[in-house]
């Protein structure tokens, strides 16, 4: 099987901004050859807890659902949604001041798009395991 270059980010929560401190809650995945746009998202409770006691996780789980949807093409993602692939990768990838803000993007490639946006979950996001 072939292997095609593919682009990815990872989702970072900063509960609060002008502290800085961030850990990593998913992963955004782009392969233009494999016309493919995905996501995986999970945001650990206690990483935030740890970094703000005050935050509303459901509130950055809104927020990266949110992006999520903006990957899948879901009818919730409005406008942005909508657009081709590469633009709704580089939306989500462009820098922004929120809780909910995108790394800097990577290349790699891959044999299988999907596959990778679950190897970067567990390799970037996921808690290791003891």
């Amino acid at each position: 099987m072939s292997r095609d270059t593919f682009e990815y980010a990872v989702l970072r929560v900063v509960p609060r901004v002008e502290r800085g401190e961030a850990f990593n809650a998913g992963v955004l995945v782009y392969c233009r050859q494999r016309d493919y746009l995905g996501s995986r998202v999970h945001l650990d409770v206690d990483r935030l807890r740890a970094l703000d006691p005050t935050a509303d996780p459901d509130a950055i789980v809104r927020a990266l659902q949110a992006a999520a949807d903006v990957c899948a093409a879901a009818p919730a993602a409005g406008a942005a949604g909508r657009e081709g692939l590469g633009s709704r990768f580089r939306w989500l990838t462009a820098p922004r001041s929120t809780v909910v803000q995108p790394g800097p993007v990577h290349t790699g490639l891959t044999e299988d798009p999907d596959a990778e946006a679950d190897r970067l979950l567990r390799l970037l996001v996921l808690p290791v395991a003891e």
